[in-house]
């Protein structure tokens, strides 16, 4: 197994599980402790888990919370929000996933005739003074971290919308992991909603590249724009080339 792939399987094991001790590692992975051990430090050094008395945790802190995030890099959010929304046409049915860039987009919808779909809690808050605006909420658990509702036993509900353009988040994106989450159960609506037959929109800045989180909730190929705010090394270009997505850099 290559080294990047088991580090990435090892996070999600102690994160599924919360917390491991070496001995589980090694023999559930079947190598040394001593590879074991190299394997944690990055993980650690990364800040995804901490260490523990015999083994590695969840580092519960590494989930910023949506005020957080929400106050970094707002400009270039702005300007990759704007882009996007330029794309949805009055009478659109879209989603809008739950991230600090996507809420951006409200400020450039609302004056256009559209239903929007969307898991966020601060969406629908500032969408109420629009009343061009059809909003839905998916309902289900509110996460206060986030600020979205999910829920697994809602995520096959959604193969029932016929989305125009859907407007995804994500914590992290990679070639190799793909498009990437901090949150198992919002993945889980992530992946039905990409997985359907509307044009997939990524709305992400340059930070998030070459990052991934602890689930995977599709593959970068399955996307139709990469919307960014600075060109990303020549990988990811060919990539879209060889993958058929369009990759759409904004600049001031």
């Amino acid at each position: 197994m290559l080294k990047t792939k088991r580090i990435q399987q090892i996070q999600e094991y102690v994160f599924e599980h919360q917390s491991a001790s070496l001995d589980d590692l090694t023999t559930v992975f079947g190598v040394s402790k001593t590879t074991i051990r190299r394997d944690i430090r990055k993980l650690i050094k990364e800040g995804m888990v901490q260490k523990v008395y015999g083994g590695v945790a969840i580092n519960h802190a590494k989930l910023e919370s949506f005020n957080e995030r929400k106050a970094r890099n707002q400009f270039q959010k702005k300007l990759i929000a704007k882009t996007a929304a330029g794309y949805v046409e009055n009478g659109d049915v879209i989603f809008i996933d739950s991230g600090t860039t996507t809420l951006e987009m409200i400020t450039f919808l609302k004056n256009k005739q559209v239903t929007i779909i969307t898991n966020n809690l601060d969406f629908i808050i500032e969408a109420l003074p629009f009343e061009n605006l059809s909003v839905i909420s998916t309902g289900g658990l509110l996460e206060r971290a986030t600020k979205s509702f999910s829920s697994h036993s809602h995520a096959d509900s959604f193969k029932k919308y016929n989305f125009d353009k859907v407007f995804m988040a994500s914590t992290g994106v990679s070639i190799l992991n793909g498009v990437t989450n901090s949150s198992p159960i919002e993945s889980g609506i992530k992946e039905t909603i990409v997985k359907g037959n509307a044009d997939v929109f990524l709305l992400v800045d340059h930070n998030k590249l070459n990052k991934y989180a602890m689930v995977t909730y599709c593959g970068l190929e399955e996307i139709d724009y990469l919307i960014t705010d600075d060109f990303p090394d020549e990988s990811y270009q060919n990539y879209a080339t060889e993958h058929n997505f369009k990759l759409v850099v904004i600049k001031e």
